[in-house]
């Protein structure tokens, strides 16, 4: 009898897990593609159907109509900064949650057709920022360069211009059949990408989390910025990142996003939020989620 139920207990346990197996197998996940981008190889650490889309207004769309459960889109690099056209669409467009943070030690390669040497080459191709992420290595080379909508779209451009190059990684090389020709161009060593992951439902806390939010003052008046900071500082709260962005309605007019430990949920934390929305004229919750660490390769 002891055995029989131990055995009803495993059969009834693997079917629970073959359900989660199924159920995170049927995830979808939009990313910023085509196949081959830093943002697929972000993407492929979670688990689900990966879908590529043609730009980062594409990913949040899929997102929002449910074309996608999740979509992952680069936010912030350690060189060039935060990508103004993520933060633009979370602030003003779109409703959705950040739910989880993923770091890439990014590594910039210039690529060429088979054959091709780099004395042969007359321009190269990338999105804007590793065109920026590598400035220094294409002045050098005096190269003319043109901007892409992702690393992986350049990669495919070049098969028709001979003499071009591309900036990405081994997986667009491998991808669209390119020669690597020289390795680690980016300007400094220690570049890394941080990529987040959207969906419509907020994450439970964990302990150890990071909020994001985005606000705007009241009026351009002496002291605002510094009464909102004063609140985490009397709390205990550290902050991890701030920065303004145009807010669109006028010269001189800017909202601010801001990122800090704790889960919205938590009781020091909601009182703070609280307090900003009674003393600011916009605040908008991005999410609470899992703090990252730098990924190890």
């Amino acid at each position: 009898m002891k055995n029989k139920n131990n055995s009803e207990f495993l059969s009834v346990k693997r079917g629970i897990n073959n359900k989660k197996s199924q159920n995170k197998s049927n995830i979808s996940i939009a990313y910023l593609g085509p196949p081959g981008t830093f943002t697929q190889e972000a993407a492929s650490k979670l688990e689900g159907n990966l879908i590529a889309f043609d730009s980062i207004l594409e990913v949040l769309n899929a997102v929002k109509t449910g074309k996608a459960d999740k979509g992952v889109v680069p936010i912030e690099n350690s060189i060039e900064g935060s990508v103004g056209v993520t933060l633009d669409l979370l602030a003003q467009d779109y409703d959705l949650k950040i739910c989880k943070e993923i770091i890439l030690s990014i590594s910039h390669n210039l690529m060429v057709n088979k054959g091709m040497k780099i004395n042969e080459i007359d321009s190269v191709y990338s999105h804007i920022q590793p065109l920026a992420q590598c400035r220094i290595f294409l002045e050098k080379l005096g190269l003319a360069s043109h901007s892409t909508s992702s690393t992986a779209a350049a990669a495919k451009l070049i098969k028709s211009k001979k003499k071009a190059a591309a900036i990405g990684n081994y997986k667009s090389a491998e991808l669209y059949d390119l020669d690597i020709i020289k390795t680690d161009i980016q300007d400094f060593e220690n570049n890394k990408t941080r990529f987040i992951v959207l969906g419509n439902k907020d994450s439970i806390p964990t302990g150890n989390d990071k909020t994001s939010i985005v606000f705007s003052l009241d009026d351009d008046r002496p002291g605002g910025l510094h009464e909102v900071l004063g609140y985490f500082c009397a709390d205990n709260i550290n902050l991890t990142k701030i920065e303004s962005r145009p807010s669109k309605k006028g010269l001189g007019k800017y909202i601010f996003f801001m990122d800090f430990e704790g889960h919205y949920n938590d009781k020091n934390v909601k009182n703070i939020l609280n307090t900003i929305k009674t003393n600011t004229s916009f605040i908008k919750l991005l999410g609470s989620y899992i703090k990252e660490g730098d990924d190890q390769d």
